[in-house]
């Protein structure tokens, strides 16, 4: 069994037992998250599929969160020829570690 969840911004696959990265969620570790934005549920057998238009009505995944953390360091630079002009920063994207518990249709 499988679904699609939305969350910030980008969809994923999910499977029971699974352990991803999304967007920085505002929850605790330890916590219990809820996803309702499902896309697409796998039935128990894998015959068949539930589709929504656009989410599927009453379903919801739901996971614990792991951690909370930043991922590694980008190196942005910006460069202008002939003007004289570079500039270097970086940045580090804030992550939320989430393993999927139970997925419910």
């Amino acid at each position: 069994m499988f679904a699609i969840i939305k969350t910030g911004g980008k969809e994923y696959i999910v499977k029971e037992g699974d352990a991803l990265r999304v967007e920085k969620l505002d929850a605790e570790t330890g916590k219990t998250v809820k996803f309702d934005q499902v896309l697409l549920v796998s039935t128990e057998d894998g015959s068949g599929l539930q589709l929504g238009m656009p989410t599927v009505g009453g379903a919801v995944v739901e996971g614990t969160v792991q951690k909370q953390g930043r991922s590694r360091k980008v190196i942005v630079r910006k460069f202008k020829a002939k003007v004289r002009y570079s500039r270097t920063y970086g940045h580090r994207q804030p992550f939320t570690e989430v393993k999927i518990a139970k997925i419910g249709a």
